[in-house]
Protein backbone atom coordinates (compact mmCIF):
# COMPACT_ATOMS: atom_id res chain seq x y z
CA UNK A 1 0.00 0.00 0.00
CA UNK A 2 1.40 3.43 -1.35
CA UNK A 3 2.28 5.38 2.04
CA UNK A 4 3.25 9.19 2.44
CA UNK A 5 5.67 10.23 4.80
CA UNK A 6 5.83 13.77 6.05
CA UNK A 7 9.80 15.01 7.16
CA UNK A 8 8.87 17.52 9.53
CA UNK A 9 12.24 19.79 9.07
CA UNK A 10 12.67 22.50 11.72
CA UNK A 11 14.89 25.55 10.58
CA UNK A 12 16.03 28.60 11.22
CA UNK A 13 17.22 30.51 8.17
CA UNK A 14 20.53 32.14 9.93
CA UNK A 15 21.17 28.68 10.99
CA UNK A 16 24.34 26.81 8.97
CA UNK A 17 24.08 23.64 9.89
CA UNK A 18 20.33 23.65 9.02
CA UNK A 19 21.49 24.90 5.99
CA UNK A 20 24.06 21.93 5.71
CA UNK A 21 21.28 19.59 7.07
CA UNK A 22 18.96 20.67 4.05
CA UNK A 23 21.78 19.71 1.56
CA UNK A 24 22.39 16.51 2.44
CA UNK A 25 18.78 15.46 3.30
CA UNK A 26 17.99 16.81 -0.34
CA UNK A 27 21.46 14.34 -1.24
CA UNK A 28 19.46 11.68 0.43
CA UNK A 29 16.86 12.06 -0.91
CA UNK A 30 17.51 11.91 -4.27
CA UNK A 31 19.66 8.56 -3.93
CA UNK A 32 16.95 6.79 -1.74
CA UNK A 33 13.97 7.85 -5.20
CA UNK A 34 16.75 6.84 -7.81
CA UNK A 35 17.86 3.58 -5.64
CA UNK A 36 14.01 2.60 -4.17
CA UNK A 37 12.23 3.60 -7.84
CA UNK A 38 9.36 1.42 -7.15
CA UNK A 39 8.89 1.97 -3.01
CA UNK A 40 5.30 2.09 -1.51
CA UNK A 41 6.41 5.26 0.70
CA UNK A 42 6.60 8.50 -0.87
CA UNK A 43 8.65 11.24 1.23
CA UNK A 44 7.22 15.10 1.87
CA UNK A 45 8.78 17.92 3.62
CA UNK A 46 7.41 20.26 5.57
CA UNK A 47 9.27 23.09 6.94
CA UNK A 48 8.90 24.12 10.55
CA UNK A 49 9.75 27.44 12.15
CA UNK A 50 12.42 28.15 14.79
CA UNK A 51 14.06 30.73 15.91
CA UNK A 52 18.12 30.86 17.45
CA UNK A 53 17.71 34.78 18.52
CA UNK A 54 14.55 35.99 18.90
CA UNK A 55 15.55 39.14 20.42
CA UNK A 56 17.52 40.32 17.62
CA UNK A 57 16.05 43.24 16.21
CA UNK A 58 14.60 43.51 12.70
CA UNK A 59 17.39 46.20 11.34
CA UNK A 60 20.25 43.31 12.54
CA UNK A 61 23.77 44.34 12.91
CA UNK A 62 27.11 43.42 11.58
CA UNK A 63 27.15 39.34 11.02
CA UNK A 64 31.06 39.12 11.53
CA UNK A 65 31.40 41.44 14.47
CA UNK A 66 27.86 39.62 15.92
CA UNK A 67 29.34 36.00 15.65
CA UNK A 68 33.18 37.17 17.16
CA UNK A 69 31.71 38.73 20.14
CA UNK A 70 28.61 36.35 21.08
CA UNK A 71 30.14 33.18 20.14
CA UNK A 72 33.81 33.13 20.08
CA UNK A 73 34.98 35.74 22.61
CA UNK A 74 35.73 38.54 21.05
CA UNK A 75 38.71 36.29 19.56
CA UNK A 76 39.75 36.85 16.06
CA UNK A 77 41.86 33.75 16.02
CA UNK A 78 38.89 31.67 17.28
CA UNK A 79 36.50 33.40 14.47
CA UNK A 80 39.13 32.20 11.87
CA UNK A 81 38.84 28.67 13.11
CA UNK A 82 35.02 28.75 13.10
CA UNK A 83 35.36 30.11 9.51
CA UNK A 84 37.79 27.51 7.90
CA UNK A 85 35.71 24.95 9.60
CA UNK A 86 32.54 26.31 7.97
CA UNK A 87 34.19 26.52 4.98
CA UNK A 88 35.09 23.18 4.43
CA UNK A 89 31.96 21.84 5.64
CA UNK A 90 30.04 24.00 2.76
CA UNK A 91 32.65 23.00 0.07
CA UNK A 92 31.78 19.43 0.37
CA UNK A 93 27.74 20.61 0.21
CA UNK A 94 28.38 23.12 -3.04
CA UNK A 95 27.94 25.68 -0.31
CA UNK A 96 30.42 28.73 -0.43
CA UNK A 97 29.97 30.60 3.32
CA UNK A 98 30.68 34.17 3.46
CA UNK A 99 30.74 35.40 6.72
CA UNK A 100 29.84 39.61 6.36
CA UNK A 101 26.36 40.68 5.98
CA UNK A 102 23.60 41.51 8.41
CA UNK A 103 22.40 39.00 11.35
CA UNK A 104 18.69 39.94 12.15
CA UNK A 105 15.28 38.80 13.26
CA UNK A 106 13.98 35.88 11.22
CA UNK A 107 10.14 36.11 12.20
CA UNK A 108 9.56 37.42 8.48
CA UNK A 109 11.56 34.96 7.02
CA UNK A 110 9.27 32.03 8.37
CA UNK A 111 6.09 34.30 7.56
CA UNK A 112 7.02 33.90 4.24
CA UNK A 113 7.86 30.29 4.21
CA UNK A 114 4.61 28.82 6.37
CA UNK A 115 2.61 31.30 4.52
CA UNK A 116 3.38 29.81 0.96
CA UNK A 117 4.09 26.50 2.44
CA UNK A 118 -0.14 26.42 3.18
CA UNK A 119 -1.04 28.00 0.04
CA UNK A 120 1.18 26.48 -3.25
CA UNK A 121 3.09 22.80 -3.87
CA UNK A 122 5.66 21.57 -1.51
CA UNK A 123 8.55 22.27 -4.14
CA UNK A 124 7.44 25.80 -3.95
CA UNK A 125 8.75 26.18 -0.10
CA UNK A 126 11.58 24.33 -1.20
CA UNK A 127 12.51 26.92 -3.60
CA UNK A 128 11.48 30.17 -1.12
CA UNK A 129 14.03 27.63 1.32
CA UNK A 130 16.65 27.45 -0.66
CA UNK A 131 17.24 30.97 -1.76
CA UNK A 132 16.57 32.26 1.75
CA UNK A 133 19.80 29.99 2.49
CA UNK A 134 21.43 31.13 -0.51
CA UNK A 135 21.54 34.76 0.15
CA UNK A 136 21.98 34.82 3.76
CA UNK A 137 25.02 32.88 3.69
CA UNK A 138 26.45 33.07 -0.07
CA UNK A 139 25.40 36.76 -0.99
CA UNK A 140 25.54 38.61 1.99
CA UNK A 141 21.62 39.60 2.35
CA UNK A 142 19.81 40.68 5.07
CA UNK A 143 17.94 37.63 6.10
CA UNK A 144 14.48 38.83 5.78
CA UNK A 145 14.30 42.18 4.31
CA UNK A 146 11.76 42.99 2.21
CA UNK A 147 14.36 42.65 -0.43
CA UNK A 148 15.48 39.22 0.59
CA UNK A 149 12.06 37.72 0.91
CA UNK A 150 10.83 39.33 -2.99
CA UNK A 151 13.84 37.30 -4.37
CA UNK A 152 13.07 34.40 -2.70
CA UNK A 153 9.43 34.36 -3.91
CA UNK A 154 10.69 35.43 -7.26
CA UNK A 155 12.91 32.67 -6.80
CA UNK A 156 9.94 30.02 -6.21
CA UNK A 157 8.29 31.44 -9.23
CA UNK A 158 5.63 33.32 -7.09
CA UNK A 159 4.26 36.70 -8.85
CA UNK A 160 5.80 39.75 -7.63
CA UNK A 161 2.04 41.12 -7.11
CA UNK A 162 0.94 38.07 -4.76
CA UNK A 163 4.44 38.12 -2.92
CA UNK A 164 4.54 41.71 -2.51
CA UNK A 165 1.00 42.12 -1.05
CA UNK A 166 1.32 39.42 2.12
CA UNK A 167 4.61 40.24 2.91
CA UNK A 168 3.66 44.36 3.07
CA UNK A 169 0.84 43.32 5.68
CA UNK A 170 3.19 42.44 8.23
CA UNK A 171 0.64 41.27 10.58
CA UNK A 172 -0.65 38.63 8.08
CA UNK A 173 0.04 35.16 9.38
CA UNK A 174 2.15 36.28 11.98
CA UNK A 175 0.12 35.02 15.18
CA UNK A 176 0.23 31.52 13.15
CA UNK A 177 3.77 31.54 13.23
CA UNK A 178 4.63 32.65 16.71
CA UNK A 179 2.04 29.43 17.62
CA UNK A 180 4.19 26.90 15.43
CA UNK A 181 7.27 28.62 17.08
CA UNK A 182 5.62 28.04 20.86
CA UNK A 183 4.31 24.22 20.18
CA UNK A 184 7.67 23.23 18.45
CA UNK A 185 9.17 24.63 22.12
CA UNK A 186 6.68 22.55 23.44
CA UNK A 187 7.48 19.47 21.63
CA UNK A 188 10.65 19.51 22.66
CA UNK A 189 12.66 21.42 20.13
CA UNK A 190 15.92 23.31 21.54
CA UNK A 191 18.12 23.59 18.63
CA UNK A 192 17.89 23.16 15.11
CA UNK A 193 18.35 21.41 12.43
CA UNK A 194 15.53 18.80 14.15
CA UNK A 195 14.17 16.43 11.56
CA UNK A 196 11.45 13.88 12.45
CA UNK A 197 10.88 11.02 9.71
CA UNK A 198 7.41 9.62 10.06
CA UNK A 199 7.54 5.67 9.46
CA UNK A 200 4.17 3.57 9.47
CA UNK A 201 4.95 1.65 12.72
CA UNK A 202 7.23 4.41 14.48
CA UNK A 203 9.19 7.86 13.72
CA UNK A 204 12.77 8.52 13.13
CA UNK A 205 13.86 11.74 15.43
CA UNK A 206 17.25 13.08 14.20
CA UNK A 207 19.12 16.17 15.86
CA UNK A 208 21.74 18.17 14.50
CA UNK A 209 23.52 18.16 10.84
CA UNK A 210 23.79 14.33 9.72
CA UNK A 211 25.92 13.19 7.20
CA UNK A 212 23.75 11.95 4.05
CA UNK A 213 24.45 8.06 4.83
CA UNK A 214 22.62 8.63 8.03
CA UNK A 215 19.89 10.07 6.18
CA UNK A 216 19.65 7.68 3.96
CA UNK A 217 19.91 4.94 6.42
CA UNK A 218 16.89 6.46 8.15
CA UNK A 219 14.97 6.63 5.12
CA UNK A 220 15.42 3.21 4.11
CA UNK A 221 14.94 1.90 7.11
CA UNK A 222 11.32 3.68 7.03
CA UNK A 223 10.86 2.17 3.81
CA UNK A 224 11.54 -1.24 4.42
CA UNK A 225 9.38 -0.89 7.73
CA UNK A 226 6.46 0.08 5.79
Amino acid sequence: MPYDSQISFTLDTICPWTYLARRRLSRALSQVRSSHPDSPVKFHIKFFPYQLYPEASKEGEDKYEWYKRSKYGDSDEKMKMYMALMGAYGKDEGIAFRFGGTVANTLDAHRVIQHFQEEKEEEVAEKVVDSLYSQYFENEKHPSSAETLLKATADAGISDAEARAFIEDEYEGLQDVKMLIREQAGNGVDAVPYVVIEGKRRDFTLQGAKEVEEYVKTLEQVIKES
